[in-house]
């Protein structure tokens, strides 16, 4: 009978050990998959290991033949702080530590008394102090690997009083290394996609060449880290009567294929504009017979602006607006206005649809602004409240330099947004700006 009680209660913990591990690889997975910040994965996947597998635990990446530390968590919150990071440490192949054989490849390493090491280099001797520093007595060294690449290492440490550790500690904490690995490369796949993406698209807008003439300003800010380079663009270059043509939109997509269509779109806008001589909407009729002839390129929103600046007389804008957000004009004293005229549906519906141009005379010291919708729209917000938040900042800020005053209005109104933007904004002469 005894024997019997002796063996159910060996179950029970057999079990219970197998749920909690079950629960922490759970756990991992969900903390490694939520969020794309690498570094930010893996300080949780430390937190989650201690205390369950060991007293203390650290992950160390291989960075150009150097090892950066991202995490160092201990159970004892009078011990090292959470965020104890060192300067990144050269290491060599012939390097004897343990740690520098797991990243070799050598796979997972017990250390059952990590004083009785003789650890020479750099890397040695950051590894004793990080031993005394901890408290440790024994360490498990396991890499993070995807497709057979090391990309780093997970130590856990526990101390003198501790159990050693056995195979299934083993077995856990490279469970553990493999899953951090895969989501190390993700992340790694993924902000390299997403950098290719933004500096494709940043290559793909214009300098604004040949408009010396004119005051202009843009600017251009990907999404913050969780979102994809999408298709947002502007444009602006001169036409032979001497007028100017300016330029904003969107292509549907959060992608290199958009930012590849939007370089399409926006040397077949100059082409034809250049080409034609028509008004901006006749213009648009043509971009969008030719974009569904030619391209791939499904939707687009923009608005097309041709700006009359004679050197006598008052500056004349026409425009279309293809289902984009309306341009502002924000004048000095006189307040901001939305203009709202020349609105007809998105490019990529139906070629034969009927455009039309509208006509503003611009002030002298006016300010003409273009944008994406990502800086007026957020989730579960009326794009309305959007589009009047724009207007009264842009009417506070009419009065700066151009350049001060696009500054100024992406960061009262980018503050945690959620989509690229771009703003292409033109001054109109002929009032002195306040200072900077």
């Amino acid at each position: 009978m005894a024997h019997d009680d002796e063996l159910l209660a060996r179950t029970r913990h057999d079990l219970a050990r197998a749920e909690e591990r079950l629960r922490l690889l759970s756990d991992a997975s969900v903390a490694l998959a939520s969020i794309l910040d690498a570094d930010e994965a893996l300080r949780r996947l430390a937190r989650l290991t201690v205390p369950s597998v060991g007293d203390a635990c650290v992950i160390d990446l291989v960075e150009e033949r150097q090892v950066r530390r991202v995490a160092v968590v201990h159970r004892d919150s009078g011990g090292p702080p959470p965020e104890g990071l060192g300067a990144p440490t050269p290491w060599l192949d012939d390097s004897a530590a343990p740690l520098a054989r797991v990243l070799r490849g050598a796979g997972p390493v017990v250390v059952h008394d990590v004083f009785a090491l003789e650890q020479p280099g750099t890397l040695g001797r950051n590894q004793d102090d990080l031993y005394r520093r901890l408290d440790a007595r024994s360490a498990l060294i396991v890499p993070l690997q995807a497709r057979r690449t090391v990309l780093g290492a997970l130590s856990v440490f526990r101390a003198a009083r501790a159990a050693e550790f056995d195979r299934e500690d083993v077995a856990l904490a490279s469970d553990l290394g493999h899953r951090a690995g895969l989501a190390l490369e993700n992340a790694r796949l993924y902000a390299f996609q997403r950098h290719t993406a933004e500096q494709l698209q940043r290559s793909l807008l214009p300098d604004l060449y040949g408009l010396g003439h004119l005051e202009l300003a843009a600017r251009y800010v990907p999404a913050r880290e969780g979102a994809e380079v999408g298709g947002d663009w502007y444009d602006a270059f001169p036409l032979t009567d001497g007028s100017a043509v300016l330029a904003i939109g969107d292509v549907v997509g959060h992608d290199l294929t958009a930012a590849v269509r939007m370089g399409q779109l926006r040397n077949m806008l100059r082409a034809l504009a250049y080409d034609s001589g028509d008004s901006p909407a006749g213009v648009m009729r043509r971009l969008d017979g030719v974009m569904q002839g030619l391209s791939t390129t499904e939707l687009v929103t923009s608005v097309i602006v041709r700006v009359y600046a004679p050197p006598a007389g008052p500056w004349i804008a026409q425009w279309t607006n293809a289902g984009h957000p309306p341009p502002v004009l924000a004048v000095p004293g006189a307040g901001g206005r939305l203009l709202e005229e020349g609105l007809a549906p998105v490019l990529g519906v139906d070629p034969a649809l009927e455009r039309g141009d509208a006509l503003v005379v611009l002030p002298a010291g006016a300010t003409l602004l273009l944008y994406t919708d990502g800086l007026i729209e957020r989730p579960g917000e009326d794009i309305g409240r959007g589009l009047t938040r724009l207007r009264q900042q842009a009417a506070a800020l009419a009065d700066l330099p151009l350049p001060r005053f696009c500054e100024e209005l992406l960061a009262r109104l980018t503050d945690g947004h959620y989509d690229d933007v771009a703003i292409l904004a033109l001054r109109v002469p002929g009032r002195a700006t306040t200072a900077s």
